[in-house]
């Protein structure tokens, strides 16, 4: 498949999405050994692995030794950040192109923990979407509130997340499709994830928004935060996948998520979450 097109273009019926970010947990010969060890899993399930979206994302160093790992198969790669420059005087800075060109296909922009420990704001959000749309690559944009609360007030929150972000994309890229990953900052990290409800709530708006904005047939709404085997079953089809962290760097904690999203993750007749609209995967 080529550098940014969306696994989810054209497909007959939902798949689940799953990502994991290793953010910078392993150093280099341990992503090795746990990509491999996934790799394993995905091989081990090739008669179904289609009913899921598997993206990884390692760390830069890493990216093109586990796409030589991934080499052949159906799994993702994604970067977990990108300049919001194309090029230029910008030490250490990694471009859109050059991800494009080394297979990314995806991009985690505004997490948390750039926002809050490299001042990332939104204009800076906004020009990494920009960026990561004029490369073909899919953002997979993070929002979320920082403290714990009503689920109409982390609604209201996270829309204007969006709004001061994706919702300032220009006209070129209005119809390209984009992942929200939804992670309340409180549950980052947290020995258990939001409450199933809170979430449906959240996640229900969020997939509001992007219905206006973008394509619903491949605009998706994941969560993340604190999650790890059993929450995909218990959120059924009020997300559309998980996108995940330290709880699946234990090979064997995603192996049991993965079993999940090959079940249908709590909707095992696959139809579309509710409130989305006909067609919607």
């Amino acid at each position: 498949m080529a550098a940014g097109r969306s696994a989810t273009a054209g497909r007959a019926s939902p798949r689940r999405f799953l990502g994991v970010s290793l953010k910078m947990y392993f150093d280099h010969e341990q992503t090795l050994e746990w990509a491999s060890r996934i790799a394993g899993l995905v091989a081990a399930n090739a008669d179904r692995i289609d009913a899921v979206e598997l993206v990884v994302f390692p760390d830069f160093a890493s990216l093109a030794a586990v796409r030589r790992v991934f080499a052949g198969g159906p799994t993702r790669l994604g970067a977990q950040n990108l300049s919001e420059h194309d090029a230029g005087a910008f030490t250490g800075e990694v471009s859109a192109r050059t991800l494009a060109q080394v297979g990314c296909q995806y991009a985690e922009i505004g997490h948390a923990e750039r926002r809050r420990l490299f001042g990332e704001g939104d204009l800076q959000i906004e020009g990494k979407l920009n960026a990561a749309f004029g490369q073909g690559l899919i953002p997979l944009l993070c929002v979320g509130e920082p403290a714990e609360g009503p689920p109409d007030a982390a609604a209201s929150h996270c829309s204007r997340q969006l709004e001061a972000t994706l919702g300032k994309i220009g006209a070129a890229h209005a119809g390209r499709p984009a992942v929200v990953a939804y992670e309340p900052v409180w549950a980052i990290g947290a020995e258990r994830p939001a409450a199933p409800e809170h979430i449906a709530r959240v996640c229900g708006s969020l997939r509001r928004w992007l219905s206006r904005r973008r394509p619903a047939a491949s605009s998706l709404v994941v969560y993340g935060g604190s999650a790890g085997p059993g929450l995909l079953t218990r959120l059924g089809a009020s997300v559309d996948g998980l996108f995940l962290g330290r709880l699946a760097h234990d090979p064997a904690a995603f192996a049991a998520i993965l079993a999940e999203a090959l079940r249908g993750g709590g909707s095992p007749d696959g139809r579309p979450p509710d409130g989305r609209p006909p067609g919607a995967s």
